[in-house]
């Protein structure tokens, strides 16, 4: 089968754990058997035409969407800016020029459509154009909140924001229409949208992200210690990580962290990692290095202050066996088993947060040792069972439209 894959984003070109969740999808349905290429943006630098890249097993079409900025570069401008680049992106007439050119040459099977923000919002209805059966994967919620985040505390919007809001998401429902089907990592996702009147014809099935495939089993058992707490992400104010430095400095003095990521936030980790001897920043790591640490850490900590999806380092984490200690938002708390697989706590909330750490630290060596239970929790969502699933999803919307394709063309 022929299956392309349109992204805002993909390697080298990567903003957090949707680019990861589709390189491994790619990756294993290449080594089913399939033909997948992929279509992406990359920055103007490169080139503002359609380019060929074949450094790697698939093949990458890439082109500069033809907007103001490339989408990883929109916190260096203004609000301003910021608006008429949505309104560029929503019409996006050289990316959806771009894409139809790209699928009229290469005629997949079907379309498998994921962050389109960056890349442009008309690309479903040149797939509907092109008629060709269209898939949708959710990862947060861009097609609700221009900035794709919804933080803790401000579930009612303002007075005055309520109509623009409402009429972005109209406008978002209209353009991404109803695909065949649309996928969701998680029921918080899934609800949101419905919610909000999207997808009315459509249905949606909730598919987990698979963990990845890299994640290697943690001992169980490892030298005693203080308990050493492990974050990983984006270094910005809605992953929560200028909460985390704050509330650390009310845990015991004995207490580690370590910090992985890059963003906007680094000069104030870098300060706090030359001020307090007990925090060090490792800088940015490509995710396939994360899993050296996973042995000598006692648990991930997800401070997110807004709504996540379903967080690839969660996956990853427990995956290795590593338990959670996670804010209680969007559909992180579908992840974690409390007392099994970690804890949660209300997002923003100092006291609850020292409260989870200190019953972590309490059963930590009931936690080590229960490892392969951690890690049962997602073994349901291995990779390869999640490539099977997305097949069986997709074989049959195929074959319906090929089925149709010939009674159409009997009738001429």
């Amino acid at each position: 089968m022929k299956i392309g894959i349109i992204t805002n984003l993909y390697p080298p070109h990567t903003r957090g754990g949707a680019e990861n969740v589709i390189v491994r999808t790619v990756g294993q349905l290449l080594a089913m058997g399939h033909d997948v290429f992929v279509i992406t943006g990359q920055p103007r630098k490169f080139g503002k035409h359609i380019a060929l890249d074949r450094s790697s097993t698939e093949r990458v079409y890439r082109f500069f969407p033809g907007n103001i900025y490339f989408t990883l570069d929109d916190y260096k401008y203004p609000k301003f800016l910021r608006l008429f680049w949505h309104i560029i992106d929503a019409f996006g007439w050289n990316s959806a020029a771009n894409v139809r050119k790209i699928l009229a040459d290469e005629h997949p099977d079907v379309v498998i459509t994921h962050n389109l923000k960056g890349i442009g919002l008309n690309t479903p209805r040149v797939i509907r154009a092109e008629n060709i059966p269209h898939i949708h994967v959710l990862h947060d919620l861009q097609l609700l909140y221009p900035s794709g985040l919804l933080l803790a505390g401000q579930e009612r919007l303002a007075f005055w924001a309520k109509p623009f809001y409402r009429l972005y998401q109209y406008f978002c429902r209209i353009r991404i229409g109803d695909p065949a089907i649309v996928l969701s990592p998680s029921e918080y996702l899934k609800t949101a949208y419905l919610e909000a009147g999207f997808f009315a014809n459509t249905k949606i099935r909730v598919l987990r992200n698979p963990p990845p495939t890299y994640s290697t089993p943690r001992p169980l058992q490892r030298p005693p210690g203080p308990l050493r707490l492990f974050f990983v992400g984006q270094l910005a104010s809605h992953k929560g990580i200028e909460f985390l430095l704050e509330a650390y400095k009310h845990l015991p003095q004995d207490r580690r962290l370590l910090i992985v990521g890059d963003g906007t936030l680094r000069p104030l980790v870098e300060r706090a990692a030359e001020q307090d001897k007990n925090i060090r920043y490792l800088g940015y790591m490509p995710p396939g290095e994360l899993s050296k640490f996973f042995s000598v850490v006692d648990v991930i900590v997800v401070p997110s202050l807004c709504y996540e999806n379903s967080p690839t380092v969660i996956y990853e984490a427990l995956n290795a066996g590593l338990p959670v200690i996670a804010s209680r938002i969007g559909g992180v708390g579908e992840l974690i088993q409390e007392g099994v697989s970690g804890y949660l706590f209300t997002p923003g909330d100092q006291k609850d947060f020292i409260r989870a750490v200190e019953e972590l630290d309490f059963h930590k060596e009931q936690l080590i040792a229960s490892g392969d239970k951690i890690r049962e929790t997602v073994a349901d969502f291995a990779l390869d069972k999640y490539a099977d699933r997305l097949l069986e999803i997709i074989k049959p919307i195929v074959q319906k439209h090929h089925t149709k394709e010939v009674s159409d063309a009997s009738e001429i």
